[in-house]
């Protein structure tokens, strides 16, 4: 199914064959774009938060799309939005997993060689994970509000949205998201993050593998994450690196600040090529 988002962009939905369950991918591209080409730029594939899902992007990827000239890919993470219910509680390596199980079936259904990642919050690890392990072909990594730690601020942070969703109205606007899988992203979220055994989990490790050029954006008031975060990315990351923090910005960029956040990234692409 095709709908004009943006003037002169169009989206496209498809699912996916996954051997754990179907996954939901919207596309979003240029009416000019013949979406293949060899003269085509690198897709942005879009990693989701930990409560998000393809359409709580909202316009951001039409938006970007018309920015940058390029294919915006999202996509539903097994278990949220529009893709299939997943039973289980994410392994407490669910962040490198997503780049192992889910992201090359991905790149393979939907014939993707060379992509760019961005990532919100934990799809922001999840995007540098997917930079790491396909590196020759990731032209660019984008991080947004990702953290690379289990800070204490993150944890505080999300001991407070779960005293939040007790509110039974708080629970239900994520349903209309996520329908009857709202409470298993809701628990998939506090109670990964909030295991003892997740409290050594970093990308420390992890981001000097990194090559390809790297933008890190972060609110300056991010409350699930402080500029430690950015700052690590940039310093820790093996390629040339770029760290933008956001004046009177929390967790969200790209909505609370949608206009400087675009022009971020279309620079930032640009000149990476």
């Amino acid at each position: 199914m095709a709908s004009l988002e943006t003037p002169n962009i169009i989206s496209n939905d498809t699912r996916i064959d996954h051997p754990r369950g179907r996954l939901f991918v919207r596309t979003w591209s240029s009416t000019a774009d013949d979406s293949g080409g060899s003269g085509e730029k690198a897709p942005v594939v879009l990693f989701h938060d930990s409560l998000g899902c393809v359409d709580l992007w909202r316009d951001f990827p039409a938006r970007l799309s018309a920015a940058t000239g390029r294919r915006i890919i999202a996509y539903d993470r097994l278990g949220f939005g529009q893709s299939d219910p997943r039973a289980d509680r994410p392994a407490l390596d669910f962040v490198a997993d997503e780049a192992h199980t889910f992201f090359p079936v991905l790149r393979e259904r939907l014939g993707l060689k060379k992509f760019v990642a961005l990532g919100h919050s934990v799809g922001g690890g999840m995007a540098i994970h997917c930079a790491t392990r396909f590196s020759a072909d990731c032209d660019a990594l984008i991080t947004e509000s990702a953290q690379v730690f289990a800070e204490d601020r993150t944890l505080q942070g999300i001991r407070a949205a779960k005293q939040q969703f007790m509110d039974d109205a708080q629970l239900e606007r994520l349903g209309k998201y996520h329908g009857d899988k709202a409470k298993w992203v809701l628990d998939a979220w506090t109670e990964t993050w909030l295991d003892p055994g997740f409290a050594s989990w970093s990308l420390s490790e992890v981001l000097p593998k990194v090559t390809c050029p790297v933008l890190a954006i972060h609110g300056e008031f991010d409350e699930y994450g402080s500029t430690r975060h950015p700052e690590l990315i940039g310093r820790l990351s093996g390629g040339p690196s770029r760290v933008e923090i956001m004046k009177d910005t929390n967790h969200v960029p790209h909505r609370e600040r949608p206009d400087n956040t675009i022009s971020l990234i279309s620079g930032f692409l640009s000149s990476a090529g």
